[in-house]
């Protein structure tokens, strides 16, 4: 009996400690210690490429020019300042091993931790406004240049 007992307090003991198989609620550091060591993308790649997303990208006409309309996210703890990158927009559909349907540039001078920027930059596309994808079926894909590491 008191075998039992020792063997479930040990087992329980387990559980409860930091990294074992029972930590449903890790605490804030492990999780940005794991996000640290996240699987590098590129070589060369920039260390915040994992943390900024675009979303809610819209591709508009202003003064007979093509437009992207965009939300840059940022998913980490800190601001990021000084953004720069490269934005390629690609169509989701059956044909996508096809050409890019178009590529800008951004520059946000500053995105507050877990927030988010509207941003409008001149599109550089080869296809008509007519021939361009519909919104939902845009993926882009986003190469920061700046800071630098």
């Amino acid at each position: 009996m008191a075998a039992a007992l020792l063997v479930v307090l040990g087992l329980a003991y387990y559980m409860m400690q930091p990294g074992g198989k029972g930590d449903a609620g890790a605490d804030k550091a492990s999780d940005e210690k794991v996000a640290a060591m996240a699987a590098p993308g590129e070589k060369g790649s920039n260390p915040l490429q994992k943390f900024v997303e675009v979303v809610g990208v819209r591709v508009v006409t202003v003064d007979k020019k093509p437009t992207a309309r965009i939300v840059v996210v940022n998913h980490s703890l800190a601001e990021i300042a000084g953004l720069e990158a490269n934005v390629t927009l690609w169509a989701s559909t059956k044909r996508s091993e096809e050409d890019s349907v178009g590529t800008f540039q951004i520059k946000v001078a500053s995105v507050a931790p877990n927030g988010s920027v509207e941003v409008s930059a001149p599109f550089t596309t080869k296809l008509k406004p007519y021939e361009m994808p519909d919104w939902q079926n845009l993926t882009a894909d986003l190469q920061i240049t700046s800071p630098k590491p």
